[in-house]
């Protein structure tokens, strides 16, 4: 059974007050953290533009980076593969742990290994995948899906996490409290064993460079770098869109990325590596270029702006939808504002009722628009991405359709309008209360569930005559 469409999981969202209020202290935080170290760049704007222009670049000429990356990668001691789709890809780096004789891998937090559900695959070849990065372990241990791009746990209080913790982690510490500093501890001490006797790392990256063959990423807990460093082999599976032409583009991004994520000047924890260090961290690397749609993107002239984004979550976190009903109700790896435009296109408009349904989910504010770090206007994305799902009903018979030539038929003749307007105004008067109708029957309940009407009142025709 499928995920359902975003309006039907969005009304059992927001009926949830804990999940809410959880939202909506996390988001009010991260916001005004990033409000405070953007007013500092009197250029953010130029940033932005920049940004911008750097990845509208390398997407025009993404094939002849990737093959400078795949090169310059390759020649330094990695080893690229290259995947159509999930199928490919997880194929790919279940042989690749296979070939090590392990068991049990540690991760970096990916929103690509996400995308792909390489866990599920894993698993279902006996490899256990183990989540290093709190948000994603706290996720994990609680048999739960992320909802939020950069805080996945964002959905939880503390009073949950240390549920989580008691219930599902074999070392806890007796005693555990909700104090931040106590379950940081319990995570940091069971993690520390997993990093000693790890063999296999697999990380994401946030940028890929042409120029050198680098990867990098970005994190703040130290999980990451330990991840890339200790194990013998590494596996990056890394989205095509990553690439950027040269290092130097690098400056910009790293002054975007950690003010528009965790409102930081910088990010605590940058690492970058270049193929094999002899003597030095893994000796075999592996990278895997995952495509799984975002060619079909790339070739959407309006919709191709949402492969510039570098997954900062600033969208989600000043997005009153999104603030509402959190990430799960988007059924998508990727929610909020950003997952309405690209998950539709990485998986079709028409693949499923969720994402036919995810670029409705937006109330066309801009606010996303005005805070994107790349410039991303999601907004126009929003209204393309709507007309290409109407487009892709066209035809086919529909409540909604048989209501709009059922409106035709009635707007298409004067006599019809004013019959149609006085039966309003009656059915008004017989379901309204105090000027309002609560419910309507029917169909029509869909209109009331979250809103009232107001009753139907004086026609502008009759207003007219009787001035």
């Amino acid at each position: 059974m499928g995920m359902p469409a975003f309006p039907d999981a969005a009304r059992e969202a927001v009926r949830d007050s804990q999940l809410r209020a959880n939202l909506r202290n996390a988001t009010g935080t991260i916001r005004a953290k990033r409000a405070r170290v953007v007013a500092e760049r009197p250029d953010w704007e130029q940033l932005r533009v920049a940004g911008e222009r750097i990845k509208d670049q390398a997407l025009r000429n993404l094939a002849d980076h990737l093959v400078e990356f795949e090169r310059n990668a390759t020649a330094a001691g990695a080893h690229v593969h290259w995947a159509r789709d999930a199928a490919e890809a997880n194929k790919i780096v279940l042989e690749l742990v296979r070939a090590t004789g392990s068991s049990e891998v540690v991760k970096v937090k990916s929103m690509a290994t996400q995308e792909i559900e390489l866990n599920e695959s894993l698993a279902e070849h006996g490899i256990t995948a183990v989540e290093t990065d709190l948000a994603e372990l706290i996720v994990q241990l609680g048999h739960d899906k992320p909802s939020h791009i950069l805080v996945p746990a964002i959905h939880r209080n503390r009073a949950e996490i240390r549920e989580i913790f008691t219930r599902e982690m074999p070392d806890v510490p007796a005693g555990l409290t909700d104090a931040p500093i106590e379950l940081a501890g319990a995570a940091r001490a069971h993690l520390r064993r997993k990093f000693l006797s790890a063999r296999v790392g697999i990380s994401g990256a946030n940028f890929a460079v042409a120029e050198t063959g680098t990867l990098v990423v970005l994190e703040s807990e130290g999980n990451g770098r330990m991840c890339l460093t200790l194990p013998e082999t590494l596996i990056s599976v890394v989205g095509i869109e990553k690439v950027v032409p040269t290092f130097a583009d690098l400056e910009v991004m790293m002054q975007l990325l950690p003010r528009s994520s965790t409102g930081e000047r910088m990010n605590p924890y940058t690492s970058m590596w270049t193929g094999v260090a002899p003597g030095d961290g893994p000796q075999d690397v592996h990278i895997v270029l995952l495509d799984n749609g975002r060619t079909d993107a790339l070739a959407d002239e309006i919709g191709r702006q949402a492969l510039r984004c570098i997954r900062c979550s600033a969208c989600l976190n000043v997005c009153p939808v999104y603030e509402r009903t959190g990430g799960h109700a988007y059924g998508s790896v990727y929610p909020g504002p950003i997952g309405a435009i690209l998950t539709p296109q990485l998986r079709g408009v028409a693949a499923d009722a969720v994402s036919a349904s995810l670029p409705f989910a937006s109330s066309l504010c801009g606010a996303c628009y005005e805070v994107c770090p790349v410039r991303i206007n999601i907004p126009q994305a929003l209204v393309h991405l709507r007309g290409q799902v109407v487009d892709a009903k066209r035809g086919k018979p529909s409540a909604e359709r048989l209501a709009m030539v059922g409106m035709g038929w009635v707007f298409g003749s004067p006599r019809r309008l004013r019959w149609a307007q006085k039966l309003a105004a009656l059915g008004g008067r017989v379901l309204g209360r105090r000027g309002r109708i609560g419910r309507l029957p029917g169909p029509g309940a869909a209109w009331t569930d979250t809103r009232d009407l107001p009753v139907p009142g004086q026609s502008f025709r009759d207003w007219w005559a009787d001035r």
